[in-house]
């Protein structure tokens, strides 16, 4: 069981080259949606390190996504894998990048 404390802030980190991203989407409720949504990552050499789901209270059937991954949002691949991305998503939000932790507390 891990719990995860998050810093807020208005600006991102700078990057550090030992970063992770968060981003928060949203598919249609389709066969393959979230699989068109990963191919694209892997396509771009986006390795992810935690993904959730969860209900969207706004319509039946619709999940948002969130999702970690390996790399900052200014790094090129991540900035071409999201803009990518966005195509298959109905929403896609970047909600920050930050330094990854070494050791867990």
């Amino acid at each position: 069981n891990i719990t995860r404390f998050l810093v807020v802030s208005r600006e991102d980190a700078k990057p550090t080259g030992e970063d992770k991203t968060a981003v928060l989407f949203s598919t249609a409720h389709k066969a393959g949606a979230l699989t068109d949504v990963l191919e694209v990552f892997k396509r771009y050499d986006i390795n992810l390190t935690n993904i959730e789901s969860r209900p969207s209270k706004k319509r039946q059937w619709e999940y948002y996504f969130f999702v970690d991954f390996v790399g900052h949002r200014t790094d090129k691949n991540v900035q071409e894998g999201l803009e990518e991305a966005r195509k298959h998503c109905l929403q896609l939000s970047i909600l920050g990048s930050f330094p990854r932790a070494t050791e867990l507390l």
